[in-house]
């Protein structure tokens, strides 16, 4: 894909061919080349695109845009309701009217960005003013407003061939029909965090067999507080992120640490808690593999305030979860109570409105919270019947359950808040919900990013993405990929080959 639509960083971006273009000042001419010295690109940008993010206008860096008229009029058909999609539309339409605003001169010549962008774009907004008639194959309407857009595209396409013109859609179906009449078209990137999931920050990475070799030179090591500590220096450690774990698997005794300090060319690494001896267990609960050993180092740590969880199906992230909470809450009394918040996204057909109060509601989707509490009330020691279920309204008590849509406004002291399901979160939502902690908080989200149910979100923008990428490397945040299912053979199994 060109880096236009991704909007890479300026070096990258240096590559692509630059001009500027200017409107005719006549009414009969679209766009007119201007008297720069390089070619540049003309963006047609689709009504989705504005939807999807009113902040792509100045993405495009250098390059020009081309709003046709029959965007503008479904900005207009969608800007009524309290829905996401609504909001994006009255914010695109407050921007394109700030930027119209800005050129004292009229548009017919072409709006600069470089002003209202305030340097993010260099290039020149154009808004259709005039009545244009391009021939389509007659399968295609142009009573559609989808048609009457590439009926703009065709147009300009004729009317500028040294110019290279580009639809920009979120419509798959558009693209390709685009495509079909000889168009160049092209997803929006700008959203997304990656362009493969496989690149994203597993948060652990497995030492090279010659790694004491090459960082052992001028190693001090020491113990304090049953902890054994390295400060290393070499090769590998600048590329080390701060809280990111360190292994070695060779070995009778294999090591498991993570980085503490980070000092230029010099890591502090700091030997992990092993979780998974029954003198070290939590809540009854003791990891079964190295990356929930991880997990537990990060739930149960104090500094840590941010914790991310990826895993497949069957990995451990909500018990492991609910197990730290429960034994901060509970016993050492850190916070003061678990809250618990998912994404209400069905998996098939709606089964239509829920009674009774927010609680009661959001008592179907929490179906994972009471499958773990039962694993969790029968760790909790001897007692029969009777204390199992004594335990079991105690935890109860501690735990409360709310629902998204109340989030905003609110603030948290003193809570350990799960968000479970945060593959289905946007980058906004997620930034909504993390900016409710307040003083001595602990947030979670956990997730699966394979198993997204919205379906305006990929695995490469989801908020869930978003986040672990743009945490990475904080001192009070951490993040683990879970490997190894642990739910039962079948469950592996399944995961595996279906």
């Amino acid at each position: 894909m060109p880096s236009t639509t991704k909007t890479k960083t300026p070096k990258a971006q240096a590559k692509t061919p630059k001009t500027v273009a200017t409107a005719s000042a006549k009414r009969g001419k679209a766009v007119k080349q201007s008297a720069c010295k390089h070619d540049c690109k003309l963006f047609v940008l689709d009504t989705n695109v504005l939807m999807h993010d009113p902040t792509s206008l100045y993405r495009f860096e250098e390059h020009d845009l081309y709003v046709p008229i029959m965007t503008l009029e479904e900005l207009d058909n969608n800007k009524k309701g309290t829905t996401e999609v609504a909001r994006n539309t009255r914010q695109a339409s407050r921007m394109l009217d700030e930027i119209v605003t800005t050129s004292p001169d009229g548009i017919d010549e072409g709006i600069a960005l470089d002003l209202p962008s305030h340097g993010l774009a260099t290039g020149r907004l154009f808004l259709q003013t005039e009545a244009i008639d391009a021939a389509l194959p007659a399968a295609l309407p142009t009573a559609r407003g989808d048609n009457q857009i590439l009926a703009v595209v065709t147009y300009l396409a004729e009317r500028h061939p040294e110019r290279e013109v580009i639809l920009v859609s979120k419509d798959i179906n558009m693209r390709i029909k685009a495509r079909a009449l000889g168009l160049a078209a092209q997803d929006y990137f700008n959203d997304k965090v990656l362009e493969d999931t496989d690149l994203l920050y597993s948060g652990a990475r497995e030492l090279p067999a010659d790694f004491w070799d090459t960082h052992g030179r001028g190693m001090e090591s020491w113990k304090e507080e049953g902890h054994t500590y390295y400060r290393v220096s070499g090769p590998l450690a600048p590329d080390l992120l701060v809280n990111e774990f360190v292994f070695e698997t060779s070995g009778d005794n294999p090591l498991q640490t993570w980085v503490k300090e980070r000092d230029g060319g010099k890591v502090l690494l700091e030997t992990v808690v092993d979780y998974s001896h029954q003198k070290n267990n939590v809540w009854g609960i003791t990891a079964r593999n190295r990356e929930q050993n991880f997990a537990l180092n990060l739930l149960m740590n104090p500094d840590i305030d941010f914790v991310t969880l990826l895993g497949q199906a069957g990995t451990g992230k909500t018990l492991l979860t609910l197990a730290a909470g429960l034994t901060q809450v509970l016993e050492s009394k850190r916070y003061s109570e678990i809250i618990m918040t998912r994404v209400t996204v069905s998996v098939g057909e709606d089964i239509g409105f829920l009674p009774g109060t927010e609680e009661e509601k959001m008592a179907p989707w929490m179906g994972a919270l009471e499958d773990n509490l039962d694993v969790l009330n029968g760790t909790a020691g001897e007692g029969g019947d009777w204390g199992r279920a004594a335990t079991r309204d105690l935890i109860r008590s501690r735990i409360k359950i709310k629902s998204l849509n109340f989030m905003r406004g609110r603030t948290f002291l003193n809570k350990f808040l799960i968000i479970d399901e945060a593959q289905n979160l946007t980058p906004k939502q997620m930034k909504t919900l993390i900016t409710r902690a307040g003083p001595g908080t602990k947030v979670v989200c956990m997730g699966n990013i394979a198993q997204i149910d919205t379906p305006y979100l990929t695995e490469g923008s989801s908020g869930l993405t978003f986040v672990v990428d743009r945490f990475k490397g904080w001192a009070h945040s951490g993040h683990i990929t879970l490997q190894r299912g642990e739910r039962s053979r079948l469950a592996d199994y399944a995961a595996d080959v279906l």
